[in-house]
């Protein structure tokens, strides 16, 4: 399933937008930490979803010399998103699934003490991931009793990882 599909849709639900306008909505609430989308892949989205008859050109507006597209969803369209949403959320909310577990089954390949700094670049990054998923918390604070227990889902896993980690160096040291 497309992260940036269901996205584009849900978005173009609530009503008419452009791209533009699409792409500052998944920067300002930083959706790239969260769901498999890149700001990038709006413009093709809106493309093929047009083309797939699921959205439609409902107007153009001028600004300077550009001509913005203003798409809207399409009976299709919202069918299509109802899907994607019963698919979704029948699906666990996180994979145990990680190509970690593999390629430490080989870290003996590497050269001595590269899988060890590599683990421990890893979990400076997590650090670093959290310290954000903070502040995103600390930013929309009060937003909804389902965005406390995302926040608090992703907590979760994110110390999970940490002691995962923890615990491989400790293992790698040893």
């Amino acid at each position: 399933m497309s992260s940036t599909r269901m996205l584009v849709l849900g978005l173009l639900n609530e009503g008419p937008r452009h791209g533009y306008e699409i792409n500052q909505l998944v920067t300002a609430g930083a959706l790239e930490q969260w769901t498999d989308v890149k700001p990038g892949s709006v413009y093709h989205a809106l493309a093929k979803l047009e083309a797939e008859g699921l959205a439609e050109t409902h107007s153009e507006e001028r600004t300077g010399d550009r001509l913005r597209r203003v798409y809207a969803i399409t009976p299709e369209g919202r069918r299509t998103l109802r899907d994607l949403l019963r698919k979704a959320l029948a699906a666990a909310p996180h994979s145990t699934r990680s190509d970690f577990a593999l390629a430490l089954r080989w870290h003996a390949l590497l050269e001595s003490g590269e899988a060890r700094d590599l683990v421990a670049a890893s979990s400076r990054a997590l650090e670093a991931r959290r310290a954000m998923l903070a502040a995103g918390r600390d930013a929309k604070a009060g937003l909804s009793p389902l965005a406390d227990a995302l926040f608090d889902n992703a907590e979760a896993h994110l110390a999970a990882d940490v002691k995962l980690l923890e615990d491989v160096q400790r293992l790698l040291d040893g």
